[in-house]
């Protein structure tokens, strides 16, 4: 069976591998749009892939070798560790005409395992990368309105078809997204910054409270601050170590900058220098309040 796109906003067959969160949420999303026939998901848990039946998330559940034949469009939502496996497994059952994504946090990755697992087909594999989640996982987390309003990253090989990034663009459009182009290079520089490194903040102040004597009394009289800064600590934590570790480098340069950061207040605080604590905190508040303004109004800035 030969792969078919109905139209640039019709996909006849979409594979979800991984429906989770993300790839749940793009599927309810594609439903609601109704540019989609069926949609197929793909992965380890049968006990998962059933839920997302009941829930009719999904339309149909099989292998990866089964789900591939006639595939318009295969989506990877898997954690991003799992990529390299996943292409190698899909290459011998990969047709001509079929285009291949994923929703992975990290770019440069994933581009070298499809270049590595795929071949002479790594021209169909078009990088992407929704910008939306929710501190909850797992299938029934997911939601049809998730990518509404949110921006979702394309990262196009010089390989690829304009038609079939066209097609990808087309597919996150209708789930609600406003896609934007970034080289994988800088998509990995700017989301260490703003996506990987708060989460592993996040994470680092909800085990240094939990690893505390007296964590039971610290975490009762935990308020509203602490609630916010440590909400994205409840997220899935294989997709995290997944992450950190496949954009390690970026990573660890933002880890740095901000080490450099905390010790340039840890020595105000040790002087007892109000006035300058006061100017780095204003400063801080000042675009925090600017970048909140901006995204209320919809007006967000490009990195």
């Amino acid at each position: 069976m030969r792969p078919v796109i109905v139209s640039a906003l019709h996909f006849s067959r979409v594979v979800i591998v991984g429906v989770g969160l993300i790839g749940g949420s793009l599927a309810l999303a594609l439903k609601r749009a109704g540019v989609v026939g069926t949609v197929v998901g793909v992965g380890r848990s049968a006990a998962s892939l059933q839920k997302a039946l009941d829930l009719g998330v999904i339309d149909e559940a099989a292998t990866l070798a089964d789900a591939a034949r006639g595939a318009s469009v295969i989506v990877l939502c898997a954690p991003v560790a799992q990529n390299f496996a996943l292409l190698h497994a899909l290459e011998p059952h990969l047709q001509p005409g079929t285009i291949v994504t994923d929703a992975g946090s990290t770019k440069s990755d994933v581009i070298v395992a499809a270049k590595t697992a795929l071949g002479d087909k790594a021209a169909q594999f078009v990088p992407a990368h929704p910008i939306a989640g929710r501190e909850l996982n797992g299938v029934e987390a997911a939601l049809p309105d998730l990518y509404v309003g949110k921006k979702t990253v394309l990262c196009p090989l010089q390989e690829n078809a304009r038609a079939d990034v066209a097609a990808v663009r087309a597919m996150w459009e209708s789930a609600g997204a406003d896609c934007h182009v970034m080289s994988a290079v800088q998509h990995d520089a700017v989301f260490a910054a703003v996506s990987h490194l708060p989460h592993v903040l996040s994470y680092a102040l909800v085990a240094q409270v939990a690893n505390a004597e007296d964590a039971a009394l610290k975490l009762d009289f935990a308020g509203g601050g602490f609630r916010d800064f440590t909400r994205i600590a409840a997220s899935s934590p294989e997709m995290w170590r997944d992450i950190c570790v496949a954009n390690r480098e970026a990573l660890l340069r933002e880890l740095q900058t901000y080490q450099s950061v905390l010790a340039h207040l840890k020595t105000l605080i040790e002087k007892g220098d109000g006035d300058a604590l006061e100017r780095i905190f204003t400063r801080a508040s000042k675009t925090r309040l600017a970048w909140g303004t901006e995204r209320a109004a919809g007006n967000h800035i490009e990195p």
